[in-house]
């Protein structure tokens, strides 16, 4: 079932899409704020697990069950757990995006009786109905979560092929935030140590996503985000586990990808729109990344 909600009071709007599958529900959802205010936020009675992803914006939350404050900058992942789920929400942006899956507490503990130690160990809390986060250092939003997420927000399926490949890309989200919350908790940060150093990283992949087609050189980023260029490489490496230049092919793929299912542009016109020196080129890169030729997934007309 998938079901779109458009609210709009004194405080703001908000745009969401869920999905239901299985006995989970999935859900994205962009909020946009005429001022910074706080609100609560609960969910009495629902026994589930709550894998969250913050896509953009920063905020912080006060979670009752844990007794715990968190302050998140865009671009964060992690899991929790409580019978009843009550927050305190306070936004720091103007804008947020979000991104989260709810699994039913004992589907969950099927999917993860046989995973990492970490994952055990949360499972373990969650058998005796403690209240529990999966882990204490959040992990980012690294390019394999966001294609998924992408994934999800632009497919085409429905019915029986919708549910399943839900089903299968909610399994993917668990497994890998399960292994990037792992790496996190075993990562020195040796280059993004501080809040501002994170923003600053945070707004290199935004102006990246900005400029596709005409992405500024790192020189021109190095001064707009206020980082020496040696800071801003390991950064976003330490970050994002992947170059700039990797993030900056990442994403062009996709989005050519999404231009050939969803558009009638030749594979020409991509290349050239996307900043491809030659078609050739793009031909190249798109078969190495997806094992075929641009051509060869083109929407039917």
């Amino acid at each position: 079932m998938e079901q779109r909600h458009h609210l709009a009071n004194d405080a703001g709007t908000r745009d969401s899409i869920t999905w239901e599958f299985d006995g989970i529900r999935m859900g994205h959802a962009v909020s946009r704020f005429n001022e910074l205010t706080s609100f609560n936020a609960s969910s009495p009675n629902t026994d589930v697990v709550r894998l969250h992803i913050g896509l953009k914006g920063n905020y912080s939350f006060h979670y009752n069950q844990l007794d715990t404050d968190f302050h998140l900058i865009g671009g964060h992942h992690n899991i929790m757990y409580s019978k009843d789920f009550d927050m305190t929400v306070e936004n720091r942006t103007l804008q947020l995006e979000t991104f989260g899956v709810q699994f039913p507490r004992d589907t969950f503990l099927g999917f993860t009786q046989n995973a990492n130690d970490l994952l055990k160990n949360f499972g373990d809390h969650i058998a005796s109905g403690k209240p529990v986060l999966l882990s204490d250092q959040w992990g980012a939003v690294d390019p394999p979560i966001q294609q998924v997420v992408y994934q999800i927000l632009n497919h085409h399926y429905s019915g029986d092929l919708q549910r399943l490949f839900l089903l299968s890309k909610s399994i993917e989200l668990l497994v890998l935030c399960a292994e990037s919350c792992m790496l996190a908790l075993n990562k020195k940060q040796e280059f993004v140590r501080t809040p501002a150093d994170k923003e600053k990283i945070i707004a290199v992949r935004d102006l990246i996503n900005q400029r596709i087609s005409d992405p500024p050189s790192l020189t021109q980023i190095s001064r707009s985000v206020g980082l020496n260029e040696y800071k801003l490489k390991r950064g976003f490496k330490e970050m994002f586990s992947t170059t700039v230049f990797g993030y900056l092919t990442e994403q062009r793929l996709l989005l050519a990808q999404q231009y050939l299912k969803d558009t009638q542009k030749t594979a020409a016109e991509i290349s050239f729109e996307l900043g491809y020196s030659t078609p050739q080129h793009f031909n190249n890169v798109f078969k190495k990344r997806f094992g075929i030729t641009p051509d060869s997934i083109r929407k039917n007309p």
